[in-house]
């Protein structure tokens, strides 16, 4: 197999750091990188400072091969990525007249004026390899330093992208030697079992492989097992996956809805209408985000029949008669089967939760309820959080939506 690689990433731009972005670049480029065989262990966001971004590069090449920054190659005075390699590599930095005259010539084809400040993309560290960039003004680069490759792109989503596929994974192939030797993952969904339980079920055995490796990640209502596999090519990666992913499904596979990017409204749509099955929701206090999930499923026509929006648990009890003095959890078990029965549905959902209350009364107040009611059985769930917070809206839609098809998943596969 082809030698172990190890890069890391280093996300540069204060926006990052303040929330103001989401860095999707960091993603694409661990998947570019994954998928020729090179290992990611680390990533690192640092803001526009020059010192502490070459800090940053400093500390990732102590322990990468291969450190890919991304960001702060612009124009203007925060723009800091080529001082801070070249600081991270002992080097100073050197004007290119060429890069200049190209940059001037990209503009001239924009019918742009270029300002001076523009003078300051021209400059690389010294000895560093230029990437020619054909699809915007920022120019780009490679360093080699002491056995390790320092490799510069800009922040902007469109030019990494088409340099990171048709200039750097070239380069990271032909430096490397890479060949055919790729990294693969699978990952299955799952619902209705907790992280920690899910855990026990898979087994240590399993969890602590080292290739395959495989690795467990909660999300709200559900949990993600991943498989990763290293090998030499994809079918050999695709045997050892497939290997793993027997052992896993014996073991926890009731518990499995879908794999990789299946998400559950589109199962749980699909598994309702396979089954002839009807479902009708009401949600109290949160807005309507499992309306919301449902009504973009294709076919969800034939099977989603009935959605009722409530603004608070006065007024579901009003509308529903349900007695004022029920608990939250028992007024929506209660909302759950009214609902289903009224309108003769398979199945029937009820959200209900205090819209003035926060997160910030998770383990003192019951916020929150949730239940699913079919004919043959009710499932319900409480939680502290209120209908005000951003928790409840995607933690109660997808924990409903999982109960419901795992309810489902066990009736008919009895």
């Amino acid at each position: 197999m082809t030698e172990n690689i190890n890069a890391e990433i280093v996300a540069i731009g204060t926006e990052i750091l303040l929330g103001e972005i989401t860095d999707t670049n960091s993603v694409f480029i661990a998947k570019a990188l994954r998928d020729i065989g090179i290992n990611l262990f680390f990533m690192t966001s640092v803001g526009d400072n020059e010192k502490r971004i070459a800090d940053a590069i400093r500390i990732a090449m102590g322990r990468s091969d291969v450190v890919i920054t991304c960001g702060g190659l612009g124009p203007t005075i925060d723009d800091m990525t080529r001082q801070s390699v070249a600081m991270a590599t002992d080097r100073n930095l050197t004007f290119h007249q060429t890069l200049l005259d190209t940059i001037a010539e990209r503009f001239s084809g924009f019918r742009a004026q270029m300002t001076d400040n523009n003078r300051r993309q021209a400059y690389l560290p010294d000895d560093a390899i230029v990437i020619e960039n054909p699809v915007g003004t920022a120019p780009s680069f490679i360093v080699e330093h002491q056995g390790h490759i320092v490799i510069s792109l800009p922040g902007v989503p469109r030019e990494m992208k088409f340099l990171m596929n048709e200039k750097v994974i070239p380069y990271l192939k032909e430096r490397y030697k890479l060949g055919t030797g790729i990294i693969k993952a699978k990952v299955l969904k799952t619902a209705g079992i907790g992280e920690s339980l899910l855990d026990n079920e898979i087994g240590t055995t399993l969890l602590e492989m080292s290739n395959p490796t495989v690795g467990l990640a909660a999300h709200a209502g559900q949990v993600d097992v991943r498989i990763t596999a290293k090998a030499d090519t994809a079918a050999i990666a695709d045997e050892m996956i497939a290997s793993v992913e027997v052992q896993i499904r014996q073991r926890v596979g009731k518990f499995i809805f879908g794999i990789d990017d299946d998400e559950i409204e589109n199962v749980l749509v699909q598994l309702l209408s396979a089954n002839g099955l009807t479902l009708a929701v009401s949600e109290t206090g949160v807005g309507d985000p499992i309306g919301q999930h449902l009504k973009h499923v294709t076919g969800n026509e034939t099977v989603f029949i009935k959605h009722e929006i409530y603004d608070s648990p006065a007024t579901v009890q009003s509308s529903l008669h349900l007695d004022a003095s029920l608990p939250i959890r028992e007024m929506a078990e209660k909302a759950a089967e009214k609902i289903c029965k009224s309108n003769n549905a398979s199945a029937g959902i009820a959200v209900i939760s205090h819209p003035d209350m926060d997160d910030q009364h998770a383990d003192s107040e019951n916020g929150t309820a949730i239940a699913v009611y079919t004919p043959d059985h009710t499932r319900s769930r409480v939680y502290g959080f209120g209908g005000q917070g951003e928790t409840a809206p995607t933690w109660v839609s997808t924990w409903a939506m999982s109960m419901l098809w795992q309810m489902i998943e066990e009736k008919t596969s009895a």
